[in-house]
């Protein structure tokens, strides 16, 4: 059974209504990114980072998955399937694919800041207060920048034995993830799936589509 390895960034989400939250001019929801996604943002107003998160994840409990999430679930039935995603949402597993590694956190989840090993399911607000049975305050569990990204090489050894390598909505500017196209074995079938592409990976086959028109096309060519 062939190993399909999907990467998928905000464009994946974009069409079940999630805000890409990175504007033309490098802002989100009109704040500077590293206000609302760096420890030292956090540090300096947790009310705001907070806020800024509670609303993200309010409207995430208000979408659905879309057809391109429930393709690739069903893709189950006839290859092995492995998703990294950069995306903090949870459309994957909601549309029922089974092996899923977010790469930057997970929204629905919360982080103790005083023992990041303890993590918890949390589909409610985070508020100033809020602590872990340590006593200290719960963040969200999010890799913010400045941040390692602890399951990178986790994400290597997925994409490494790809036979079919898939990217799907990500503008490749964020690393390391960008980086793991690079990691695929020779011989592995490459494909690119983005309407509006700044830049096209050598060697892969482009799809000039969105998420869902373009996962479609893909099914058809596979």
């Amino acid at each position: 059974m062939k190993h399909i390895v999907f990467f998928t960034g905000a464009g994946m989400s974009a069409e079940s209504g999630i805000k890409t939250f990175r504007d033309a001019n490098g802002l989100w929801e009109g704040h500077d990114i590293y206000e609302v996604a760096s420890p030292q943002g956090f540090e300096n107003n947790p009310a705001l980072v907070l806020d800024f998160y509670n609303k993200r994840r309010a409207q995430l409990l208000t979408v659905l998955p879309n057809s391109a999430h429930n393709a690739i679930a069903q893709l189950e039935d006839r290859f092995e399937v492995s998703i990294v995603t950069q995306n903090v949402d949870d459309l994957h597993k909601r549309a029922g694919s089974s092996k899923v590694l977010h790469l930057h956190g997970e929204l629905l989840k919360a982080q103790s800041t005083g023992n990041p090993n303890f993590v918890t399911d949390w589909k409610t607000n985070i508020n100033i207060g809020d602590q872990c049975p340590e006593g200290h305050q719960m963040r969200p569990f999010i890799v913010w920048f400045g941040e390692d990204v602890p399951l990178f090489n986790e994400a290597i050894e997925l994409v490494a034995q790809a036979d079919i390598f898939v990217i799907i909505g990500t503008s490749l500017q964020v690393y390391p993830a960008a980086s793991l196209m690079h990691h695929c074995k020779p011989g592995t079938a490459l494909y690119y799936i983005d309407p509006n592409p700044t830049t096209i990976p050598q060697e892969f086959t482009h799809v000039q589509a969105n998420a869902t028109e373009g996962t479609e096309r893909l099914l058809k060519a596979l």
